[in-house]
């Protein structure tokens, strides 16, 4: 699977998959049901998803604003100045019956305005 991970500045973990395999690995198998899941509204983009789900932790206002900025530069917008982005629980995410790879439904989700930015997230050297 091919992921970016990044660190949020008080540790959350934001995990980025770079292709379309990945993409739905990561969103559909290793993402917690209680991981945070976002995506940019309507345009080919990264699935990224924001660990919190097994500590049960709340991520804060914050570190949702760096998920979503991550996934709006991760995406066909990178350039396209403030960017809508969809998030919500992983378990709100699933794949329609034939769908390609990276092509998920979502319901319950909310959306949030981002630039895409990574500049105060920490890469860190992934695990696999």
């Amino acid at each position: 699977m091919k992921t970016k991970l990044f660190r949020t500045l008080d540790n959350f973990e934001i995990v980025v998959g770079m292709d379309d395999v990945s993409n739905d690995i990561l969103s559909l198998q290793t993402a917690h049901p209680r991981d945070l899941w976002f995506h940019v509204n309507a345009v080919p983009g990264s699935h990224v998803i924001l660990k919190c789900g097994e500590s049960g932790l709340l991520p804060g206002k914050e570190n949702i604003l760096l998920a979503a900025s991550a996934a709006a530069w991760f995406s066909k917008m990178r350039n396209a100045g403030k960017v809508p982005v969809h998030y919500c629980y992983a378990e709100n995410v699933s794949k329609p019956k034939g769908a390609k790879a990276g092509t998920v439904n979502i319901k319950k989700s909310s959306k949030i305005i981002v630039w895409p930015d990574i500049t105060k997230l920490r890469e860190t050297e992934n695990k696999e």
